[in-house]
């Protein structure tokens, strides 16, 4: 862990199991408060933490008093819930989850930070429905004190290998700087991941106890299959989970993991030197050479495990989850990229000192 900046003290809210605070974290940020609703979110982050102390379990709401408390704090960060905002959700304005920014922004009011960072999905930066939300926000920093803007990134370009475009705003007090430093200084923190094959392999052999069998969804073809020039787009089998492209980047993880949407491996094309039985299968239906009904899904095709996951959102080797299968997949899925995280803790660090 870094020192470069250890009389820096942060607020995580919407602290899920802990991505964005390791990134603050490995920048040398001491949290001294942190909110959760979640119960297995919050039993994660704990477990990570020895100073676990400082989680506060339960509504935000119920703390916002608490939070005058920490005037003049350095940072409040946070990843308010986007399945609001997210294009795989309904992208309801009127969800409760999507009133959430505002709740955040009430804490930044009473703390009064020198600075704050929300990171959100892409579509609250890039969609017109979402044009009054956004503004609306930078409008509210400002009228706190705040210079505020925004920017959109791909956390590929931070030594994560996902495409998972993110977007993040940051404000900082007038009285301590400016917005475009912290942008500045993530143009400057870009870094290339691993490979993906090389990441998954760093994972141990599955269904062994290093990295056990977490989902037990079955692949099953679709019958009427949609095609794409890719095997890794349309859809080849039933539910949203599609092969991943080991020669590539992994797509966004979502939070809906643990079932049929959990992404799926070819152990064969994972440790040995051959190609991935969906680019045959994609490439013998485009060819008419064959049918769903009539082929097999051989044994060595299986679906991503929780610890394969966290490893591809940069989360450490050793890192301990809390809650049963299903709730460590949504909490990996709705984590901020480690990697990324600690791009923008140490964007905010150097603004700041």
């Amino acid at each position: 862990m870094s020192n470069s900046c250890e009389r820096l003290n942060a607020i995580s809210l919407f602290s899920g199991a802990g991505g964005l605070d390791i990134g603050f974290e490995n920048t040398g940020f001491n949290i001294v408060f942190a909110n959760e609703i979640d119960k297995n979110a919050a039993a994660t982050w704990r477990a990570n933490r020895p100073y676990g102390e400082v989680m506060h379990e339960g509504d935000l709401l119920d703390y916002i008093a608490a939070f005058s408390a920490y005037r003049g704090v350095d940072v409040v960060f946070g990843g308010p819930p986007c399945q609001g905002f997210s294009v795989a959700g309904k992208m309801n304005p009127d969800d409760p989850r999507s009133q959430l920014i505002w709740s955040f922004l009430k804490v930044v009011e009473e703390a009064q930070p020198r600075a704050f960072v929300i990171e959100n999905v892409r579509a609250l930066a890039r969609l017109s429905r979402w044009r009054e939300v956004r503004s609306g926000i930078v409008a509210y920093a400002s009228d706190l004190g705040y210079d505020c803007d925004f920017e959109v990134y791909s956390a590929g370009d931070y030594g994560v290998p996902q495409n998972r475009e993110r977007v993040v705003f940051f404000g900082i007090r007038k009285d301590c700087g400016r917005a475009k430093q912290f942008f500045s200084k993530m143009q400057q923190k870009k870094s290339k991941p691993k490979d993906l094959k090389e990441v998954l392999l760093s994972a141990g052999e599955y269904g062994t106890a290093e990295n056990p069998q977490t989902c037990t969804s079955h692949v099953s073809l679709a019958k009427s299959p949609v095609l794409r020039k890719s095997p890794y787009a349309g859809m080849l089998v039933n539910g949203a989970g599609r092969p991943m492209n080991l020669a590539g980047a992994a797509h966004t993880l979502p939070a809906s993991m643990g079932g049929n949407k959990t992404p799926i491996i070819d152990e064969c094309a994972l440790r040995e030197d051959r190609e991935n039985w969906f680019e045959t299968y994609h490439r013998r239906l485009l060819a008419e050479e064959t049918t769903p009904d009539v082929e097999v899904v051989p044994d060595t095709i299986r679906r991503l495990t929780v610890k394969e996951a966290a490893l591809l959102q940069t989360f450490p080797a050793n890192y301990v989850f809390s809650g049963p299968k299903t709730a460590q997949y949504k909490q990996i899925g709705n984590a901020v990229a480690c990697n990324f995280a600690e791009a923008i803790g140490s964007s905010v660090a150097e603004t700041l000192l």
